[in-house]
């Protein structure tokens, strides 16, 4: 499948005991999500690999994953540093109003009083809570309801109400 058909939903740490678990970064701000894993491709060089979670838990606030075959230290650290994918078909399903960050990277950001266009979203930054757009030529802009007035991840567009003084402050 096409690099746009996936989504990555953790990536692979190190080691953690003895029976082949891992550690993982979680890429989402959900517990719940990780529980209901089943087929996993596993991305890093090379082909990607199939593999079945046995199970996810969180040990002190650090995501782990058990995966079905993978039973020794040494078979784990084969997979470190991989990302956990998913087809992007099989997304948990959001809340209204709720979106997925990487569905709001290449929306354009178009200011609501100008009209003007300010941009396209590069990234997403995580800056404590809400996070921030990145949008090209280095504008970061929060990510909260009172400034992203109006987001259409279909249109691709997310219309702005920017703060007096947003834009020189990210010039300084």
């Amino acid at each position: 499948m096409p690099e746009e058909a996936w989504v990555t939903v953790a990536r692979l740490g190190k080691t953690r005991g003895n029976r082949g678990e891992i550690t993982a970064l979680a890429l989402s701000d959900r517990p719940e999500r990780y529980q209901a894993l089943g087929q996993v491709y596993l991305c890093g060089t090379g082909a990607p690999l199939s593999r079945q979670v046995e199970r996810t838990w969180f040990h002190n606030g650090t995501l782990i994953f058990k995966f079905q075959g993978v039973d020794t230290i040494s078979e784990a650290e084969l997979l470190a540093g991989m990302e956990v994918r998913i087809p992007l078909a099989e997304r948990t399903e959001l809340e209204p109003g709720e979106f997925f960050q990487s569905d709001l990277v290449g929306c354009e950001v178009v200011d609501r009083k100008s009209g003007a266009r300010l941009g396209r979203v590069e990234a997403w930054q995580d800056g404590g809570g809400g996070g921030l757009l990145v949008v090209e030529g280095g504008l970061l802009i929060p990510f909260a309801r009172s400034i992203c007035v109006e987001i259409d991840v279909q249109a691709r567009r997310i219309v702005v109400e920017l703060p007096e003084g947003l834009r020189e402050l990210n010039q300084s």
